[in-house]
């Protein structure tokens, strides 16, 4: 086993989906990793990454690429990020219906970015984006292999989540008459 298929055993066995492991010149190793949608986190409920997520699997890693004597200068475990990229079919699945950035490898109609709603294409291959040229809406049907870089868009909400209504009430019962201050 290579030292990139232990990174990659290591953080799926702490039930984490490792998104990408860069090397970069200078020997910094940069491990980025997502939470799986209804897995149980030893470090809280939460939608996203945390810093402790990010400190768990560091503590893995180091003892992993020490065991495995990998030569590293500097590693870096972070999250993807609000404009997560999307790097395998898996990707692209998990996330059919959300707005996505695509970059085509070749240009189609003279361009290779678009942006536009992700969705399986109706012929049950590949993948369709659907956006809105003017005012007319149109869909690309393309395969993964036909694209060179596709990432989440980041869809900021500067309130806050929002949380269900609470129930109303039951009438309170008043003494006053029926009329409350």
């Amino acid at each position: 086993m290579n030292w990139m298929q232990a990174v990659e055993k290591t953080v799926t066995g702490l039930q984490y989906e490792l998104v990408d492991v860069e090397r970069s010149a200078g020997g910094l190793l940069r491990v980025t990793i997502d939470r799986i949608p209804g897995q149980s986190y030893p470090t809280g409920e939460h939608e996203f990454v945390t810093v402790e997520d990010c400190e768990a699997v560091t503590r893995q890693l180091q003892y992993l690429l020490e065991v495995e004597n990998v030569d590293y200068a500097r590693l870096e475990v972070s999250s993807p990020g609000l404009d997560r990229p999307l790097k395998t079919p898996a990707h692209f699945a998990r996330f059919t219906g959300q707005l996505v950035q695509i970059t085509l490898k070749l240009p189609f109609q003279g361009r290779k970015k678009y942006q536009g709603t992700l969705l399986a294409a109706d012929a049950g291959e590949g993948w369709r984006l659907v956006f809105t040229e003017g005012k007319v809406e149109q869909a690309l049907d393309f395969s993964f292999d036909e694209i060179r870089e596709a990432r989440l868009v980041p869809v900021l909400d500067f309130k806050g989540r929002r949380k269900a209504a609470p129930a109303p009430a039951a009438p309170a019962d008043t003494t006053d008459g029926g009329q409350q201050e």
